[in-house]
């Protein structure tokens, strides 16, 4: 039988930024168990562009602050991990992609998530999957499509 999303998921939230666009709790724990197919607990932590950055340097290798980053530890039986998203870098993209803030934040812990379930988009058919799964889910809790053609930012 398939685990029902959302199941009995634990989200703790974690507020490091001081910027007032952050999602309320009960938003966050929304878009965490509706992305979620399985029983765990998860961590959301939102974070200003030095801790981004660090993070994203030390665990990562990259010298510079990313929108989400996904800390998976356990899968089975029981989902563990953390999310940090990185609030200025969210705001940017928001406004340059021309999304509401928390469309962007609710497609980001999504996408986290589902990170955290072992998806990835490092392969065409891997991140075929993975938006595929995206698109429904944000569907579901009436956002609209993040990949859809008016999101897209203008080619530079």
């Amino acid at each position: 039988m398939a685990a029902k999303r959302g199941a009995m998921l634990a989200v703790e939230v974690q507020y490091a930024s001081r910027d007032e666009a952050v999602p309320a709790r009960e938003h966050l724990r929304a878009w965490a168990r509706a992305a979620c197919k399985s029983a765990g607990e998860v961590t959301v932590r939102f974070v200003d562009a030095d801790e981004g950055r660090s993070l994203n340097r030390d665990y990562r290798q990259r010298d510079y602050a990313t929108n989400v980053l996904s800390f998976p530890y356990t899968q089975t039986p029981h989902l563990t991990g953390d999310l940090v998203l990185c609030v200025p870098v969210v705001k940017r993209e928001a406004q340059e992609q021309g999304k509401a803030i928390d469309a962007h934040f609710a497609h980001l812990v999504v996408h986290g998530i589902l990170h955290l379930q072992g998806f990835d988009h490092e392969t065409d058919l891997d991140a075929e999957k993975m938006e595929h799964q995206e698109r429904l889910i944000l569907a579901a809790l009436g956002y609209p499509d993040p990949y859809a053609e008016e999101y897209r930012p203008p080619e530079k």
